[in-house]
C-alpha cells in the first residue's frame, strides 16, 4: 500500500455497525448472483417504476437538471427518462454482480460490441502512458474490467469508502478485472511515477471540480472541472482516450465505443492549453451522452452555480 494510501486507511472505519453493514451487502450480493440476469432486469424495471412513481427519490435534483440541460421536455418526458434512469442504475448494480462470472476471454464477444479495436488497442499497446477519460455514463465499471481481462491493467483515483470493511471488498472486486486504487487525496507523487513507467491512468470527467476548476461548457451549461486530467496529457504526453460502454437492447451487452483520441504528438486546437482539452472530452462526452440520455447519472449535482467572474467571461 502506497504512504497515501496508508494515510487514508486511517481515516477508515471498522466498526461493528461497519461489518453488519458489509455483511447486508454480501447477502445482497449473493442474492443477484443466485438470480438470472433476466429475473434481475425485471425486478429493477418494478423498482425503478416505484422509485420515479410512488417514492419518488432524489425528484426536485432531478427535475432542477433536467430544467438545465432539457427544458423543452415535458413532464411525461422527464418522468420516463427518470423510470429508464433509475432502471440502468439498478441493473448495473447487477451487471456488476454477476460480470466475473459470466464474462471471460473466450466468450467476451458475446457481451461486447467494440466499434474501433484498432483506435482503442494503439493507445493501450503504446509504450507511453494514457489517460483514459469516461464518465457517470453507461456502465463505466465495466469499462475497466473488461481492458482488463485482456491484460491492460488500469488505475483510478477516487475518494477511499468511510466503511472499511465494504472498501476492501470493492477494491478486491476492481482488481479482479485488473483495477488499481489510488485515494483521491495525497497520491500525487504516485500519479506522476505512474505515467512516467507507461502506465493507464482511468478517470470519471464529470466530477465538480469546486469554484477554482476548471469552468467549460458542458451540456450546454457551465460546469467546473479538475484541472488535473488536462494537465496529465500536456505534462506526460499521454494520449488522451475518450471511451463510453452503453447498454444495447438486454443485460450485460454493451456497445464499447471510442469517442476520440487527443495525442500530444499530433497537432489540434484542442491540445493549446487546460481550458481547450477540458472542452473537447467534455463534448465527446456529451456526444454520447445526448443519443441515450437515460444512461447518464442524473442523480448527481453535476451543475452548481458558476463564480462571477467566470460568467462574466462567458458572457
Amino acid at each position: 500500500m502506497s504512504r497515501s494510501a496508508h494515510a487514508e486507511a486511517q481515516n477508515q472505519s471498522y466498526r461493528l455497525t461497519d461489518w453488519l453493514a458489509y455483511v447486508a451487502l454480501r447477502l445482497v450480493i449473493c442474492f443477484i448472483q443466485m438470480t438470472s440476469l433476466e429475473r434481475c432486469d425485471r425486478v429493477c424495471r418494478l423498482l425503478a417504476y416505484l422509485m420515479t412513481d410512488w417514492i419518488p427519490i432524489r425528484r426536485n435534483l432531478l427535475a432542477e437538471n433536467f430544467q438545465l440541460i432539457y427544458p423543452d421536455w415535458s413532464l411525461r418526458e422527464s418522468r420516463k427518462v427518470t423510470r429508464e434512469m433509475w432502471h440502468h442504475l439498478l441493473l448495473m448494480c447487477c451487471e456488476i454482480a454477476h460480470a466475473p462470472r459470466k464474462i471471460h476471454r473466450e466468450n467476451w464477444h458475446e457481451h461486447y460490441r467494440i466499434s474501433d479495436r484498432r483506435g482503442i488497442l494503439q493507445v493501450l499497446m503504446d509504450e507511453r502512458p494514457a489517460v483514459l477519460v469516461s464518465g457517470h455514463f453507461g456502465n463505466f465499471e465495466l469499462a475497466g474490467f473488461i481492458t482488463g481481462l485482456f491484460g491492460f491493467p488500469s488505475t483510478t483515483i477516487a475518494r477511499p469508502l468511510d466503511n472499511g470493511f465494504i472498501h476492501d471488498f470493492v477494491m478486491g472486486f476492481r482488481s479482479l478485472g485488473g483495477q488499481h486504487f489510488l485515494p483521491k487525496e495525497g497520491s500525487a507523487e504516485e500519479i506522476q511515477d505512474l505515467l512516467r513507467d507507461g502506465g493507464k491512468l482511468a478517470l470519471l470527467a464529470d466530477q465538480h471540480a469546486g469554484e477554482k476548476g476548471c469552468w467549460v461548457e458542458f451540456m450546454g451549461r457551465l460546469a467546473s472541472c479538475h484541472k488535473g486530467l488536462a494537465l496529465f496529457t500536456l505534462s506526460s504526453g499521454a494520449p488522451m482516450m475518450v471511451c463510453s460502454n452503453v447498454r444495447r437492447g438486454r443485460p450485460l451487452v454493451f456497445d464499447l465505443t471510442l469517442l476520440g483520441v487527443a495525442d500530444p504528438q499530433q497537432d489540434g486546437e484542442h491540445l493549446n492549453g487546460i481550458p481547450a482539452l477540458t472542452m473537447w472530452y467534455n463534448q465527446r462526452l456529451e456526444q454520447a451522452i445526448r443519443q441515450d440520455p437515460e444512461q447518464y447519472w442524473w442523480v448527481h449535482r453535476r451543475w452548481r452555480t458558476p463564480p462571477a467572474s467566470r460568467v462574466r467571461k462567458a458572457a
